[in-house]
């Protein structure tokens, strides 16, 4: 899903739980009314459930809309805290993510 042409895409962590029953329509939305971005920019928009141990990417790649959906059989996400609504992360970052590790805060969107 991200490959080493992707420098070039900004990736933001919304720091609010999400609804995991929110599929395509619904992330839109959260994206463009809550957070204030564009959802067809090409930025890819990471959102977690409220418990933490499910997460979402909603990312335009030219062709469509694309989610991937991950969730962690023990443990949770440890999304970056801070009082802003989105956060913005790199690619060594997000890859930590995923993997379930800390991610320190960059700077807020």
């Amino acid at each position: 899903m991200i490959t080493s042409n992707d420098h070039g895409v900004r990736i933001y962590v919304a720091t609010t739980p999400v609804d995991m029953r929110k599929s395509f329509d619904g992330l839109v939305e959260v994206v463009r009314s809550f957070l204030g971005h564009d959802p067809l920019s090409g930025s890819m928009f990471v959102f977690r459930n409220r418990a933490g141990h499910m997460l979402k990417i909603l990312w335009w790649d030219d062709g469509g809309l694309a989610i991937f959906y991950k969730r962690l059989e023990r443990g949770t996400f440890r999304f970056p805290y801070s009082g802003e609504k989105s956060l913005v992360i790199d690619r060594d970052q997000l890859l930590r993510l995923l993997q379930g590790l800390e991610v320190v805060r960059t700077h807020a969107a």
